[in-house]
Formats: C-alpha cells, structure tokens, sequence
C-alpha cells in the first residue's frame, strides 16, 4: 500500500490564538474533502510534512498545525523569554477550537501520534461533538504512571543511559520527579545550564525511544532540542496539565466519554508505553475502538504501521468502521 504521495499545502496562515501566540497552521489534499486534523508529537515536535501522507489526497481535507512554542509557530519555545504558562493542554484545545472555527469547519477527523494521541484523545472527551473519528498511533494517555515508566523505570533497561541522564541533575533533585527537575534547569537563566539539560534530556530518549533517523537528527539543532526538551519537560512536569496528579491519569478514567467516536489505536508490540498495558486498557475501556498491535515494532510502528493507518483514514474515507 505505502503512504501516499507527497504533497503540498494549497493554504496556510498564522493564527492569533492570544497570549501572545501565533500558531502555524496549513491544508492540503481536497478543499472539498473530508476534514481531519493531525497532531504532531512531542510535545514541541512541530508537524512534518510526512504527516500530511497518511490521507488520500483526493477525500480529505488534511489540517495541520504546530502548537503552540513548536515548529513555525511563534513565540517559540526554544527562546528562554518565552512564557510558558500559556501553553497547557486547555491552550492547545483551545486553539484547536479556534482553528476549526476558522476554517469554517463543523466536525473533523482526529489524528495524533504519541503527545498528539493524549491531546487527541482529552479532545475528543472534552469535545465529542467536533470529533467524527480517532485514529491514533504511538498511543499514550498522559498519565503520571508513563512518566514515570519512561524516566526512572527505563533506567533498570537502559542503566548505564540512565546514569548518564541522572548525572546532569544535583543529587538532592534525583529521587523525585526527573521531568519536572529537568524542567527546572531548562528554566534557568544560565544558557550553558539549558543547553546541557537539553542534550541530557533529548540523549536519555534518543536511547530509549528508537527514532527515525529524521527525529534524531533535529535534535543536533541546539534550537530545536531546547524548545522540544523545555516543552516535554514542562508537560510531563506537571501532569500533562490534565487533572488531579493520580497516577492513572484523567484520559484512561474518562474513556466512557469516547463512547459513540469510532477509533483506530495503532501500536507497536514493543513500545515501552505497553509495559502498563495502558493501550489494552484504554481499548477495552472504549468499545468503539478498534486495536491493531504491530508486531516487532516500537513506538514508531514502522511500515506496517503505516498501513494499518492509512487502511483506516481510507475506511474512514468510505464512511466505514474499523473491526
């Protein structure tokens, strides 16, 4: 099958969401078409064009955007002057609320991979009434659990990268929430500090997460790796900006508000994410999902991977279920 061809935007702006902010967005395939939104990772990742080759050009009406502080969108993250308080989970619905309206679009497909599934899915549950389907890959759920995994619990797989990843911090920060003591020293006012916490920080998950060569070389832009780790680090701080703090997290207790949105969960057997069962849970908590395990595949699902996604927009296209 393979992805679809490359494309290019037939339009493109710069929103004023507020605070400050403009957000990048951009459309390609068929003005006409069936809307859908994609979500980029991260969080501060930026969408990459790649994105837009998960539709058929020809049904869909593809949307995407950076978020707030990521890729073209302005102020960016990577600038220490940045104010980061305005850039929460309820920011980023918010503004995908905003884009959607200007668009003049009513209801739209939801895609995301990894943060973007966890910004998809707490916007489906918040706005079930935009959102006609989910198809999700990379999937996570924002819980203070994963952060935990992904942080500490890795380093008994990975102990010499760990080591490593912990060194950077003091020793009085290390036995508590690693995100949020990386966040710290990504906010200190010392540039040589930043810049050694985010190679740190982006080191630890470059030898954790298996990547795409793409992804690995951003992070040898020192821009791009101190917006992507002063952002990552400012959600997984501070629960994702999602709840109460517990360690199940909001988007898996609510996952009865998703009932009636069709979904497509694509996952790779051996992503680390698995080792809570949070996907499984997460399918089984929502009967409208439909979940397709990769086999031998990781947080990137790979090529089959990619089918599975686009067999789903194309089912979707057809104004068919998955099963």
């Amino acid at each position: 099958m393979g992805l679809y061809p490359e494309i290019e935007p037939y339009d493109h702006g710069m929103l004023d969401v507020g605070d400050g902010n403009l957000v990048y967005w951009e459309t390609c395939g068929n003005p006409q078409g069936r809307p859908a939104l994609v979500l980029h990772g991260g969080p501060g990742s930026g969408a990459s064009p790649g994105l837009r080759r998960y539709f058929d050009p020809a049904a869909y009406r593809i949307v995407l955007l950076d978020q707030r502080g990521a890729g073209r969108s302005l102020p960016r993250a990577g600038a220490h002057d940045t104010d980061m308080s305005v850039n929460t989970t309820a920011h980023l619905m918010a503004d995908l609320e905003r884009l959607r309206t200007h668009l003049g679009i009513e209801r739209w497909l939801v895609w995301g991979v990894s943060w973007g599934s966890v910004l998809g899915l707490r916007y489906a549950q918040t706005h079930p009434g935009v959102v006609t389907e989910l198809v999700l890959t990379g999937v996570a759920t924002g819980s203070n659990a994963e952060v935990a995994l992904l942080t500490r619990g890795l380093g008994h797989i990975f102990p010499e990268a760990h080591e490593r990843f912990l060194a950077e911090l003091p020793p009085e920060e290390r036995d508590g929430n690693l995100a949020a003591a990386y966040n710290r020293l990504l906010e200190s006012p010392d540039p040589t500090v930043r810049e050694r916490a985010a190679r740190a920080w982006t080191d630890w998950e470059t030898a954790t997460i298996p990547a795409p060569p793409g992804s690995v070389a951003r992070f040898r832009d020192p821009e791009f790796r101190l917006g992507f780790a002063r952002t990552v680090t400012h959600y997984w701080g501070n629960d994702h900006f999602l709840g109460d703090g517990n360690d199940e997290g909001v988007v898996l207790r609510d996952a009865h508000r998703l009932n009636g949105i069709p979904g497509t969960l694509v996952q790779g057997s051996l992503d680390f994410g698995n080792l809570l069962g949070i996907v499984w849970r997460l399918h089984h908590a929502w009967p409208d999902s439909e979940l397709v395990v990769v086999d031998e595949a990781g947080h990137d699902a790979g090529t089959a991977g990619d089918e599975a996604l686009i067999t789903a927009t194309d089912q979707y296209a057809r104004g068919e279920t998955g099963g």
